[in-house]
């Protein structure tokens, strides 16, 4: 791959879109806070020289960390104007006790919120270009988000969180205008805005996790304390902004048997920073980790007893796994 081409090709999009009389950001960012969102935010900003909108999901005050909140607002001492989204926490509450009860997934309703809110503060604010990180279709295999080179983020739309709809909702008795939040905008919102989805992970060679955690640090980005052995999380940069995201891996590790360690040794190894033999010992050690205290609080947050939160998972477990 010739990388300095890919920016050029980047660089060519950019001069190409028409930016509105007194507009005054060339893009939106969807943020965290967290490592890609830094890395992406200043990289436009510094190396593109583009003025980027951020636009942030905000967790409810029962979920987000302080470490999180830390991290946000560390963007904007960077500079940046950030826009942020913060859907009625009621509602997120209940939706996410029905989504762990329907699908012992929580996070079915908060996914379609985060790559919702983006878009429709885009068309809000007229703002026709997003920029995305990774594409899910290279770096998570959902092909059905491959659009028609590796950069085309507009079959977003189709990716498998998306698609997964609203009528579980709907079946539960929440209306239209409970789920404002949790609505992508439909097609033809996109072409009559000319919107474009662009995934900047595509344009950089060095784009990874532990490679944006780096690089996010050295601008004051703040990683999680916890030990691997209480997260999976082998270098505590992932999910900075709350804890329910490890439980989350947990569960997926025992419906599909591969957590948040394999998803980083994977990547190691594809970089040849890491022997496969090496990321297997890894998986073995600490796929499964999750602090019972993270657990608890998880349980304390949608209403449900610790046992009830283990009967669900393990009805949930593949057997054929374990």
């Amino acid at each position: 791959v010739d990388w300095q081409e890919r920016v050029e090709i980047l660089k060519d999009i950019f001069a190409r879109r028409k930016r509105a009389p007194g507009q005054y950001h060339g893009c939106i960012i969807g943020v965290s806070g967290g490592k890609d969102s830094t890395r992406q935010a200043l990289w436009v900003r510094d190396s593109l020289q583009l003025n980027p909108l951020l636009v942030c999901l905000s967790y409810p005050p029962e979920q987000v960390t302080q470490r999180g909140v830390d991290n946000l607002s560390n963007l904007i001492e960077l500079g940046f104007d950030v826009v942020v989204s913060a859907p009625a926490p009621g509602t997120w509450r209940t939706l996410k006790r029905d989504g762990f009860d329907e699908f012992t997934n929580s996070f079915r309703s908060t996914e379609l919120a985060l790559f919702s809110c983006v878009p429709q503060v885009a068309l809000r604010y007229g703002i026709d270009l997003i920029l995305w990180g990774e594409n899910p279709a290279l770096q998570l295999g959902d092909m059905k988000a491959l659009g028609r080179t590796g950069y085309d983020g507009n079959n977003l739309r189709y990716m498998n969180t998306l698609t997964s709809g609203k009528e579980w909702m709907f079946a539960r008795g929440y209306s239209e205008s409970d789920l404002i939040a949790y609505t992508y905008p439909e097609v033809e919102a996109f072409l009559a805005a000319d919107l474009k989805i662009i995934y900047l992970g595509w344009f950089l060679g060095d784009w990874s996790l532990v490679n944006n955690a780096m690089y996010a640090c050295g601008n004051g980005l703040q990683l999680r304390r916890d030990d691997v052995s209480v997260t999976g999380d082998l270098f505590g940069v992932t999910a900075l902004d709350e804890d329910f995201t490890p439980i989350n891996q947990m569960i997926k590790y025992y419906k599909f048997g591969f957590g948040r360690t394999t998803d980083y040794v994977n990547e190691e190894i594809r970089l040849r920073r890491m022997s496969r033999e090496a990321g297997i010992e890894l998986v073995r050690k600490y796929d499964h980790r999750c602090s019972p205290d993270y657990v608890a609080s998880y349980c304390d947050y949608l209403g449900i007893g610790v046992q009830q939160f283990w009967d669900k998972v393990r009805q949930a477990c593949d057997r054929r796994l374990f």
